[in-house]
C-alpha cells in the first residue's frame, strides 16, 4: 500500500458558498469564477503525485468534482470548527495504515506539485511539515502521527495560526520544517494579475 496520502478540503463550487470574504467585495458571480479557477489549479498540482489523493468536501452531496474517481478518493469533512475538521481527517487516514499525510486547502495559487513533493520528502526526516502563508495562516501541513494540539489550541481564521501552531509544537518539543512562504487568496488584494483579469 502506499504509504503517503494527500487531504484536499473544498467546497463543492455552488454561488454562494465559496470565498464569502472575496464576495464581499466582487460579488458572488465573479468569487465563484475565482473559485472554480482556484479549483482547477489544485487539480493541476495533485493529479500527478505519488500519493493517494483524498477530495474532503465540506458537506455531503451528490455532486462531485470531476476529477476522476480512479484517481481521487471521495471523503466528507466532521461538521466541527477548522481545528476538528482537520484533526478527524487525519484521523481517518491514519487509521487507513498512512504513514506520511498531507493536507491542503484549495485556495493557495502559488502552490505547486514541487512544493507538496517536497513536503512529503521532508516527512521522511521530520514529524511535522508546515506551508507558512502570508497572511500569518498556513497553506499546507504534513504530519507522520496525529497530534491533536496543533488542532485544538489554534485561534482560527487569524494571523496568528501559524505562529500557535508552532508554539505547540514547540512546547512538545517536536522537530518540524517547513516550505516557502505562499499567498493564500481570501480577499481582493490577494488576487494575482492572472485571477483579476478573469474577473474584470
Amino acid at each position: 500500500m502506499n504509504k503517503e496520502a494527500i487531504i484536499i478540503f473544498l467546497k463543492y463550487p455552488e454561488l454562494g458558498r465559496s470565498k464569502t470574504r472575496l464576495a464581499a467585495t466582487i460579488g458572488n458571480e465573479k468569487a465563484l469564477k475565482v473559485y472554480k479557477e482556484l479549483l482547477s489549479h489544485t487539480n493541476l498540482i495533485s493529479k500527478e503525485l505519488n500519493s493517494d489523493k483524498y477530495l474532503f468536501y465540506d458537506k455531503v452531496t451528490a455532486n462531485k468534482m470531476p476529477w476522476g474517481d480512479d484517481i481521487y478518493h471521495t471523503a466528507y469533512q466532521l461538521e466541527s470548527n477548522l481545528g476538528g475538521r482537520m484533526q478527524n481527517a487525519f484521523e481517518k487516514l491514519f487509521e487507513k495504515g498512512y504513514e506520511r499525510i498531507v493536507i491542503i486547502g484549495s485556495d493557495c495559487y502559488d502552490l505547486t506539485q514541487e512544493i507538496i513533493e517536497e513536503a512529503f520528502e521532508k516527512l521522511k526526516n521530520k514529524e511535522v511539515i508546515i506551508g507558512p502563508a502570508k497572511d500569518g495562516g498556513y497553506y499546507l501541513l504534513g504530519l507522520t502521527k496525529l497530534i491533536p494540539q496543533l488542532f485544538t489550541d489554534v485561534a482560527w481564521s487569524t494571523d496568528e495560526v501559524f505562529s500557535a501552531t508552532i508554539k505547540a509544537l514547540d512546547s512538545l518539543d517536536i522537530a518540524y520544517d517547513t516550505t516557502a512562504v505562499l499567498s493564500d487568496i481570501d480577499v481582493y488584494e490577494d488576487l494575482p494579475e492572472k485571477l483579476k483579469l478573469l474577473i474584470r
